[in-house]
């Protein structure tokens, strides 16, 4: 079964609880930001397609705050696991956090400010910290995964191809970041399409397509997945991104369409993969996470089919600012959100020692009431928030908004209740705790 492949020596491969931690507990902190810059800049989303201000801010605030920063987080811990190779140098992954952490508060600081004399230096110092954050975070991974012997190359293969994109979208954001100052670029528009693509696709998407591998079957008990199904959904999702890329370049719609559709196709691949998960799972009972999982998913077939209906011209107001929002906030943030409620109780279960010098239950570690107050919210401000986008309704984005931020402290409460174990029980020999 392939939770014991993934489990098997795990002690040995596992980082101190600080490290995944760190990133885990800032992530829900710039939650709460995202949705709080999302209330002030409420009047500008429904129609935005760009430019500095509140919504651009909030974009990054989600993007590199809460989906990037967990993202590196899971990564430094799972991967190890994954390839049978332990990180042998910790000190370039906290290298990585106080580069990304401030980076991303400095660009959106920037972002804010709009362009002027004061925005540039915070725009150039964010975008060189996170840009360098990224760079190291590549470079440790690569090496992983270079002297990792894996048990699982799908999911090293996802890394892989993540690990592509990567550059060329860090590359693209200096050139915008750039752009705002010198007016460099002919077709900013262009640019900013394939930043997107790439960041969102190629990197956080292969990266979320990647593990749910590892940790759907692990959680839910199910056998190994597919391998021939495995390497066709990751092909169709490269086969998308590239022509999407080439898309966004070129302007051509017919290559737009094409991506699209293929990018349906990779997604119903890897849908058919979680189905078969589900289907062999030997719990049944998987409880609200799962919920929270299964309606990501939803979302983000219903982001590429909004997508699909703009290209062919159907009346949908705002249709690719909506699209925009239901793959970043209804995708990849709610999915990233339900995945976290089962990986932080799991990861410091592995850490702490309960009564009687054994690990905790998983219940022990989750408060079920911050996490049903943020679903309820979070669902809530998915859909006010895009009848907001689609009826041109800054009223409807203010109180999605206010919604998203509630849901969004909840679920920082649940964070700090899984760390109080981290901080407050006897730790086992893998490293101090706590989350700094």
């Amino acid at each position: 079964m392939l939770a014991a492949a993934f489990l098997g020596g795990a002690k040995d491969r596992l980082l101190p609880a600080s490290i995944p931690f760190r990133y885990f507990a800032t992530a829900s902190g710039f939650h709460i930001l995202a949705w709080a810059a999302l209330i002030i800049g409420a009047d500008d989303l429904p129609g935005f397609i760009g430019g500095t201000g509140w919504v651009l801010a909030s974009l990054h605030l989600l993007t590199l705050g809460v989906l990037v920063m967990t993202a590196i987080g899971a990564s430094l811990q799972l991967l190890p696991m994954a390839t049978r190779q332990p990180l042998q140098r910790k000190w370039p992954a906290k290298l990585c956090f106080w580069l990304l952490a401030p980076g991303t508060l400095l660009l959106a600081f920037g972002m804010v400010e709009g362009v002027g004399e004061t925005s540039f230096p915070a725009l150039y110092a964010g975008g060189i910290g996170v840009g360098g954050a990224l760079l190291v975070f590549a470079w440790l991974t690569a090496g992983n995964l270079r002297a990792g012997r894996s048990a699982m190359p799908i999911v090293t293969g996802h890394g892989w191809a993540a690990l592509v994109a990567l550059p060329v979208f860090v590359a693209l954001g200096f050139f915008l970041i750039i752009d705002f100052d010198n007016g460099i670029l002919t077709d900013r528009q262009s640019i900013a399409a394939s930043h997107m693509v790439l960041a969102v696709f190629g990197f956080m998407g292969l990266l979320v397509f990647g593990f749910s591998h590892i940790l759907i079957p692990m959680f839910v008990l199910s056998r190994t997945l597919s391998v021939k199904l495995g390497w066709l959904e990751l092909a169709l999702a490269v086969l998308a991104i590239v022509v999407a890329t080439a898309a966004a370049l070129s302007h051509n719609d017919y290559l737009i369409i094409a991506a699209i559709l293929i990018g349906l196709a990779a997604s119903a691949a890897y849908l058919w993969l979680m189905r078969s998960a589900f289907r062999t799972s030997m719990r049944k009972r998987l409880g609200l996470s799962f919920v929270v999982i299964r309606v990501s998913w939803g979302f983000l077939i219903v982001g590429l089919l909004t997508s699909l209906a703009v290209m062919l011209e159907a009346p949908i107001p705002n249709g690719m600012t909506l699209f925009g929002f239901l793959i970043l906030a209804g995708w990849l943030l709610t999915f990233l959100t339900g995945i976290l409620q089962r990986i932080m109780p799991f990861l410091a279960s592995m850490h702490v020692v309960g009564k009687g010098g054994r690990p905790p239950l998983l219940s022990e570690l989750t408060a079920e009431g911050p996490l049903i107050v943020h679903a309820v919210c979070h669902f809530a401000a998915l859909v006010i928030c895009s009848a907001g986008i689609v009826f041109d309704a800054p009223i409807f984005v203010k109180l999605g908004a206010i919604s998203g931020l509630v849901g969004a402290i909840a679920f920082a409460v649940f964070a700090g209740f899984v760390m109080r174990w981290l901080r407050t029980t006897n730790l086992k020999s893998t490293g101090p705790a706590q989350p700094h």
